[in-house]
């Protein structure tokens, strides 16, 4: 027969979509793959429909790479096509016959045929476009599809090198279905097309892609198995054997009801599907029909991945259209503060692109988002009250991350998170969250106080501290980095603002010694000015102070800026310094008040070195660094002479 023009496009179109379409050339075999299961999931509905007697253990996909022929041949014994069907497939360019097939089933809901949304759940045709055959061309010179219509006697061959065209013949089959047969191209400097020849990647590839494909894929495979009678001696003899294997595992873990898993085989498919070698912290399997329907399997892992806090971690879960996986990471189906979670969505409502590989954003897909995010939110907070020890372990390997996702987007998430954030606290050292310590907060307390530091022994030898617990109030510890900015974005809790105990508008002194320190500082003006002059602007205030106890002096800031937020912020690789206006506070019932008032009375030089090194000593107490060691140092000796 003459050969024939494709109807729908130039060859330029066909071009674009074998060299454009696709980001991996790897991709055709999933492509063939699926329109093989499209066709026996037609033949199968054919069969229940008209009672034609077929079950589904009957149905099989082949493949059968040679390596002489330098040919792959991918067979399926499903509904097969006519003449007509092969000519309108193939020969037009983005002409699906599984779309018409669902289209015709939504058509007939009032007939004897019920619609495709009421299909048998064992039933569910993949593609849509018409487009995936043809990716077949991307690692191949010439394809031959070779395919008989079920009830029919004749059986057709489709013939194509490409964009020139194809012819179509009659031929010779034993038994309905379709048979493909790619002609591998020849290797090139950039590609090594002979791998899709290669037992071990075909069977890499069918795990990667097509593994949950409901039928099985066969191919023979070539191993070592001990001689017969040899087996259990001590050096057995080994021969090699070639055996039909089937290569996918057919029915998704994730499809299967709850009931029906144990924990153990959770546990297994997480380690084997993600190659982490220890079970996971908590496991989320969902099944959610509505506004989008999917089943969810997702993974919270014991410890962080070892480049998770690094540009290079990617997030995402799996995406999977009727058990075909579609993306590899799919980071639109994750929230960054959830990004840790591992896992993998299926879907049949997603609207995908042409090449399967790109989800188009549309409300599909943000409604799926949503739901996972508020399912992990619900499961951690399970987790959170009833296994208090279990969520300790998993907040140490991702807690920061939590308390970055309420930071990040002007504390967007703030809502969301704030539940499931926890702190150590002077209550008693342990994880609190911010529910329990309103809760233990004094009757006439009006903020929920925290002081920050690089470890709660150092925060504990804060001047502010010894005060605030002398008074029973409670202090959340905040030792990463990231805390203080946390909790200020998040503003408050339950109407309760946070307040830092190292601000200096901090006061718990009862009104009796607010009056008294009125005084003090009225009638210490010219005294504290001394030393504010003597500072050369290093704080914005020196000031009488009665929330000390047995410490003289203490550093604190006014303004959203801490003086540990500066810390936090001068140690980033900019130029542009944040400093904190830092207030030197003293204690007026420490001797060195007195000390110091003597000094303005009799040596005002001398006070401005005394201010120096209480100002030193501050900065040194808060784990800040010494502006001028050297001048530190030979003031103290000085003092000592």
């Amino acid at each position: 027969m003459a050969k024939k023009q494709f109807k729908a496009e130039s060859k330029r179109l066909l071009e674009l979509m074998i060299n454009s379409i696709y980001t991996h050339k790897e991709i055709f075999l999933r492509e063939l793959i699926s329109n093989a299961s499209d066709a026996m999931d037609k033949l199968y509905y054919k069969s229940m429909t008209e009672n034609l007697g077929l079950t589904r253990s009957e149905f099989e996909i082949s493949i059968v790479p040679d390596k002489d022929a330098r040919t792959l041949t991918i067979t399926d014994n499903g509904i097969g096509m006519t003449k007509e069907e092969l000519e309108k497939n193939l020969g037009v360019i983005a002409q699906s016959g599984t779309l018409k097939f669902r289209d015709d089933m939504a058509d007939n809901g009032d007939s004897d045929n019920p619609p495709s949304d009421a299909l048998p759940e064992d039933i569910s045709v993949i593609g849509q476009f018409g487009v995936g055959f043809y990716s077949a061309f991307m690692v191949s010179g010439k394809v031959i599809v070779k395919t008989k219509r079920y009830g029919s006697d004749e059986a057709f061959a489709w013939t194509s090198e490409g964009a020139d065209g194809y012819t179509v013949n009659s031929c010779d089959m034993d038994s309905y279905g379709t048979s493909i047969t790619l002609f591998i191209k020849e290797n090139t400097d950039d590609e090594r097309y002979e791998e899709f020849l290669e037992q071990y990647r075909i069977k890499n590839l069918i795990g990667k892609y097509s593994d949950y494909i409901r039928y099985p894929i066969k191919m023979e495979m070539k191993s070592s198995k001990p001689k017969e009678g040899t087996e259990d001696s001590e050096n057995p003899e080994y021969e090699e054997v070639t055996e039909v294997k089937t290569l996918n595992s057919m029915v998704p873990i994730w499809k299967k009801n709850k009931s029906e898993l144990k924990e153990g085989d959770y546990n297994t498919f997480y380690q084997d599907k993600f190659n982490d070698y220890t079970e996971p912290q908590m496991v989320i399997h969902d099944k959610t029909e509505g506004g989008a329907t999917y089943s969810a399997l997702m993974f919270v892992p014991k410890k962080a991945p070892f480049d998770y806090y690094t540009k290079e971690y990617e997030k995402g879960l799996q995406l999977y259209s009727s058990g075909v996986m579609i993306m590899e990471k799919c980071g639109d189906l994750l929230p960054d503060h959830f990004s840790f979670v591992r896992g993998l969505v299926d879907s049949e409502d997603l609207s995908l692109n042409i090449s399967r590989e790109m989800l188009q954003h549309d409300r599909q897909l943000k409604v799926i988002a949503k739901s996972i995010d508020r399912s992990i939110r619900n499961e951690l907070k399970k987790m959170l009250n009833n296994d208090r020890e279990k969520y300790t372990e998993f907040w140490e390997a991702f807690g920061t991350q939590l308390k970055f996702g309420v930071y990040n987007g002007f504390g967007a998430n703030s809502d969301v998170l704030k539940d499931l954030l926890v702190f150590r606290s002077s209550s008693d050292e342990k994880l609190t969250t911010l529910a329990e310590y309103v809760t233990r907060m004094k009757e006439n307390q009006e903020a929920i106080y925290y002081a920050a530091g690089d470890s709660i022994t150092r925060i504990d030898s804060l001047p502010q501290v010894e005060t605030l617990k002398d008074k029973g109030f409670e202090i959340l510890y905040l030792t990463e980095n990231v805390d203080e900015f946390c909790l200020q974005m998040l503003a408050q809790y339950n109407e309760k603002p946070f307040k830092s105990i190292q601000s200096a508008d901090v006061d718990v002194a009862d009104e009796s010694e607010k009056e008294e320190i009125k005084k003090i500082n009225d009638g210490s003006k010219e005294l504290l000015a001394v030393m504010k002059e003597a500072l050369s602007g290093k704080v914005a205030e020196v000031k009488v102070s009665k929330r000390l106890k047995s410490h003289p002096v203490c550093l604190t800031s006014s303004g959203l800026l801490t003086t540990q937020m500066e810390k936090v912020l001068s140690a980033m690789p900019t130029d542009n310094q944040a400093k904190a206006d830092k207030v030197l506070e003293i204690n007026s019932s420490h001797p060195i008040f007195e000390k110091l008032q003597f000094l303005h009375d009799n040596d005002k030089e001398k006070l401005g070195v005394y201010a120096d090194i209480l100002y030193n000593q501050a900065l040194l107490i808060e784990g800040m660094a010494v502006e001028n060691p050297a001048e530190f140092v030979r003031d103290m000796c000085g003092l000592m002479v």
